[in-house]
Parts: structure tokens; sequence; C-alpha cells
């Protein structure tokens, strides 16, 4: 299941101290890697949890995919957190939540211990665009100095 929101433009946000765009690509795995992800129940299960954490966290989620064997998010995560704590959140809770409901899995641990992760920045091309702008918009900054 691929969830994709509506092309908007790129995430800028603010906290009281910064302005931030951290966008991430985050994937994780079962423990034993089997296709137990496959009951439609776990998958509308685990999207919900999701966006109960995002909302929990102030988390925004961009896109995911609940394979069968695999989780895909595609998430950006205020600089106030780290992306390691983020990724023990989702996986704790929604490993719990899975197993408490369903009673469908062991005891034990319901997701591997590792997990992939990439940052998803702007694009070179506009962060190029943006630096070279920032030389029309200093000398428009002395024309404004220069008429007071």
């Amino acid at each position: 299941m691929l969830i994709n929101q509506p092309k908007k433009r790129i995430g800028i946000y603010q906290l009281g101290h910064c302005t931030y765009h951290c966008d991430y690509h985050i994937v994780w795995t079962p423990r034993y890697r089997g296709k137990i992800l496959t009951d439609i129940f776990i998958k509308q299960e685990l999207k919900r949890m999701f966006k109960v954490i995002a909302n929990w966290k102030g988390l925004k989620l961009r896109a995911w995919h609940i394979g069968d064997e695999h989780i895909h998010l595609h998430i950006t995560i205020p600089p106030k957190y780290s992306v390691a704590y983020i990724i023990q959140i989702l996986k704790s809770k929604t490993s719990g939540w899975i197993k408490k409901k369903t009673k469908k899995f062991p005891k034990g641990v319901l997701w591997g211990r590792g997990y992939f992760v990439s940052t998803i920045g702007i694009a070179e091309l506009a962060v190029d665009r943006y630096i070279k702008n920032q030389q029309h918009h200093q000398i428009d900054m002395e024309q404004l100095k220069l008429l007071r």
C-alpha cells in the first residue's frame, strides 16, 4: 500500500529557534524477514499507528509503503529529535500494539534490530539557485540602506 500526499512546495518548517527541512527515507523489516505483514488489518493498524505517532511527536508523514516483509517511510522529523529516537518510538510502539491487537505473533521482538535511513535533501539545483540569488538579495539590501 503506497500512499503519496499531493505534491506541495518543499516542506520548510519552523520551531521557536530554527527553520528546517529534515526529510528521511526509513526502511525496516520484521525480525525474521518473513511475510508476516500480509494481513490487511495489520497494514491498516500500522498506518493508523504511524499517524498517531506523527501527531504525538510533530512529525510529517510524506509517503509510506507497508510491504509484506518491510516498511518504507518518507518522513519529516523536527531537529529536536534524533532519527534513532524516532525509529525507536516507531518500532517499539507499533510492535507492542500489533502484538497486543492480533495475538498472532510469538513473545519477543517483532522488528529486526537494524534499519536503513537516508536523508532526502533539497535538490542541488534549488540550493545553487538560492545561493546565486543571495548576491542579488545582498545588492538590493545595500541599495535600500543607501536610500534611507
